[in-house]
């Protein structure tokens, strides 16, 4: 079995937990009904702790080529893994204040750590905006397991968390599930550092209390971790299927657009890809590279003035 990064087409993913992708909320299913008024050339916004959003953000401009995007990368606070509930939840709701000040239609929650803490707060607080949040695709490893022992590589927050336990209560009945969090994979990704003898001994440590048990499936429940994907690969071997939702994440968000009636309309005579402004809380000249170094062409980020 060679390794390889599992994406799962709409009928397996749909709004099912534990298969990458959030369920919507009560509001967003009335807005699939086509009763929505945002405008369908807003832009969306993409939020994360750090970098690691840009892979969702990969999958989203391949799907939605010509939707606009704005992207918020919390870096002043990253790693958020290994902040509190509380602390996550105040932070998920300041980045998502700042997206829609410039107008986004729509807010992908595109890190598990604030989807897994914060997603509820922020419908609740953002009752007018559809969110598409996304959860660590626990369901999928399990069907396709043949030992019966999977891993999940999350931050550390996350691998403790009790929605994780409760995902593989729910899907993960008569499987072995191991846990364990990464947060230093967060940091290789935020600076850049995305191959090489350094990263993949980093990796090797990391990963090693999930390998020692033996598992087939290899869940990435960090939206980081992708960016290291290939490195992933080298480490876990040829027996290990290595699944990334985002390719999942990115038609869920296509299929609330267009039940919504707020997709952005498809001009053939203009194939051109929708624009991208990139965000964050830190310093924009670390992040420039690094986006750029993720997103795999230049990009060129600011940074904002919000006082978090």
């Amino acid at each position: 079995m060679n390794v390889r990064n599992t994406n799962f087409d709409e009928g397996q993913v749909h709004t099912m937990l534990g298969e990458g992708v959030e369920s919507l909320s009560p509001l967003a299913r009335h807005e699939s009904r086509g009763d929505d008024t945002h405008r369908p050339y807003a832009p969306i916004g993409v939020y994360d702790s750090g970098a690691g959003g840009l892979t969702i953000l990969t999958e989203l401009r391949k799907v939605l080529p010509h939707e606009d995007f704005i992207y918020y990368g919390d870096t002043k606070h990253c790693p958020y893994g290994v902040r509190s509930e509380a602390e996550i939840i105040e932070l998920a709701k300041q980045a998502s204040r700042f997206l829609l000040e410039r107008g986004v239609k729509l807010i992908v929650v595109a890190c598990n750590t604030a989807s897994q803490a914060a997603l509820e707060a922020l419908r609740l607080s953002f009752p007018d905006v559809p969110f598409v949040g996304v959860v660590p695709a626990v369901k999928p490893a399990a069907s396709l397991t043949r030992k019966g022992r999977i891993g999940v590589a999350a931050t550390n927050q996350a691998a403790k968390s009790a929605y994780l336990q409760q995902l593989i209560e729910d899907f993960a009945t008569g499987v072995e599930v191991y846990a364990q969090g990464c947060s230093e994979l967060v940091t290789l990704v935020e600076k850049g550092q995305l191959q090489g003898p350094e990263v993949e001994a980093v990796l090797r440590q990391s990963l090693h209390p999930l390998l020692q048990h033996d598992i087939d499936v290899l869940v990435l429940g960090c939206t980081h971790f992708p960016a290291l994907s290939e490195a992933i690969q080298q480490v876990v071997g040829p027996d290990v299927q290595v699944i990334d939702s985002g390719a999942a994440i990115a038609r869920r968000t296509r299929f609330l657009l267009e039940q919504a009636g707020i997709a952005h309309p498809i001009d053939q005579a203009s194939p051109e890809q929708g624009s991208l402004q990139v965000w964050c809380s830190g310093g924009a000249h670390p992040f420039t590279t690094t986006a750029s170094q993720v997103l795999g062409y230049p990009v060129s980020a600011e940074s904002s003035t919000t006082s978090f």
